[in-house]
């Protein structure tokens, strides 16, 4: 039995469910950053007030004088900022390299070192914290940048995203064309492999870069120089010290995402526009 297609007329109330669906997704997802920016624009006594203060306040100016009066926030920020660039163009490069050997090429015993790094990668992060503290200690590390970038340059949620990834976007058949033109290894993931995953890598560095920016823990652990602290170590110190004062707290959170949703608007768009080519082109 034949079934009439539905009218422009029916399809209108579901597409209208959907959107409204996805607009209600939206705003939720966007309240905690509104809420973050009235909280860091109004003073604390106004957020207390019952019912809360919903709208934009005048108050930022004077908040983030506070915050810079309470730490070196240029500082922190630069420090952050060196770790995080430095972090992602070390996973980038090591963890693409890695992740190629193990996609297009066979070595001895090559299950067996992909199936130790599925290992690393469900290990809870924690349980390498001392381990790694007492060897930043021996290298004379403890304190310096370099304690956060050595440690992060390579890591097996890239080195196994990557190699998913190449697996299904680097056609062997163009491998072998390169290999009879005379291109070895590294010629073959510089000039054939790396144009065809820039997707994949654009993910892996907006992924690592966050990441990076907003660690905690080991920064808290390793840096043990107050005068080197990274921007989330400096700005705990102002819910420590000033634990009262959540509108200052909620201008520093705010300068300290912002850089972070810079990037993502200037990076977003060609990471979209790359998965949407090669989309086209598989």
């Amino acid at each position: 039995m034949l079934r009439a297609k539905p009218t422009a007329g029916a399809k209108r109330p579901r597409g209208l469910l959907r959107h409204a669906i996805l607009l209600l997704g939206v705003v939720v997802s966007l309240f905690p950053f509104y809420w973050m920016i009235v909280m860091a624009t109004n003073t604390t006594s106004a957020i207390y007030r019952y019912p809360p203060t919903l709208t934009i306040g005048s108050e930022l100016a004077t908040n983030i004088a506070h915050v810079f009066e309470k730490i070196p926030f240029f500082a922190a920020m630069g420090n952050t900022i060196v770790v995080a660039v430095s972090t992602t163009v070390l996973v980038l490069f090591f963890d693409s390299l890695a992740a190629f050997t193990f996609a297009k090429f066979e070595f001895p015993g090559r299950r067996v070192l992909f199936g130790v790094l599925i290992a690393m990668f469900m290990l809870p992060a924690q349980l390498s914290l001392i381990p790694q503290f007492l060897i930043m200690v021996k290298f004379g590390w403890a304190g310096e940048l370099q304690a956060l970038i050595v440690p992060a340059a390579a890591n097996a949620f890239g080195i196994f995203w990557m190699r998913q990834y190449i697996t299904g976007a680097v056609p062997d058949e163009l491998l072998d064309a390169a290999r009879l033109d005379g291109c070895g290894f590294f010629r073959q993931y510089w000039h054939v492999a790396l144009p065809v995953i820039r997707p994949g890598l654009a993910f892996l560095g907006i992924y690592t870069f966050i990441m990076a920016w907003n660690d905690y823990v080991w920064p808290l652990i390793v840096l043990v120089d107050p005068d080197r602290l990274t921007l989330q170590v400096a700005l705990s110190q102002l819910n420590r010290s000033y634990g009262q004062d959540y509108s200052m707290i909620m201008a520093g959170a705010l300068l300290a995402v912002l850089p972070l949703v810079i990037m993502f608007a200037l990076f977003a768009r060609g990471f979209i526009a790359d998965a949407v080519k090669g989309a086209v082109r598989g």
